[in-house]
């Protein structure tokens, strides 16, 4: 299964839901096609292109970001091995998956790659997942109705539905936000792939 940069494992967000299995990928070949950084390179770098790419320029940006390093940067070799290996094994993998087309040096996404949409829940160190923070903020709210029954929160100078509203409108703002940053951790909207 694919890792986030923190060692948490890579979430499938949606692959065509309808129930062409034609044009659907299952939830374990997904995170077995994304388990190899170089197939999440070939995926992300052909998501940010307008067409068919050839190989030659594909490897040269695989090789870069695998070596963090700028492309005119690059020595033969490294582009040669990072070449070789995607001609002969992750370029053919992915094409028998059906998520690109590989012929000719070129290699161009299908339909089934539009429709594979994965995201990273990136969590920052010392930080919480969001699945996290809506547990502790589902507690908080079960507290706060427990509170209101056990009449432990004053009411008198304040409406009794204040409270629930205040858990709502936090509920609204996090999930909004958590909706944003999605978008914006989508795998082809990162400038560098994971």
């Amino acid at each position: 299964m694919g890792q986030r940069a923190t060692g948490e494992p890579l979430q499938e967000d949606a692959v065509d839901e309808t129930p062409d299995e034609e044009s659907s990928l299952p939830k374990d070949e997904i995170f077995d096609l994304v388990s190899n950084h170089r197939r999440r390179y070939v995926i992300h770098y052909c998501k940010q292109a307008d067409g068919p790419v050839p190989l030659s320029d594909l490897a040269e940006q695989v090789a870069a970001w695998e070596h963090d390093k700028e492309i005119r940067a690059l020595t033969s070799a490294e582009r040669k091995t990072v070449y070789t290996s995607l001609q002969q094994t992750h370029l053919p993998r992915l094409d028998r998956a059906g998520v690109i087309e590989f012929e000719g040096g070129t290699v161009a996404l299908t339909e089934k790659a539009d429709r594979l949409n994965i995201y990273l829940d990136i969590v920052p160190e010392n930080s919480i997942s969001w699945g996290m923070y809506y547990l502790g903020l589902s507690a908080f709210a079960c507290l706060v109705v427990a509170a209101l029954w056990l009449e432990l929160l004053p009411t008198g100078s304040i409406p009794a539905l204040v409270y629930p509203t205040l858990v709502v409108v936090v509920f609204a703002a996090s999930s909004a936000y958590h909706a944003y940053t999605n978008r914006r951790y989508r795998f082809e909207n990162l400038e560098r792939p994971p």
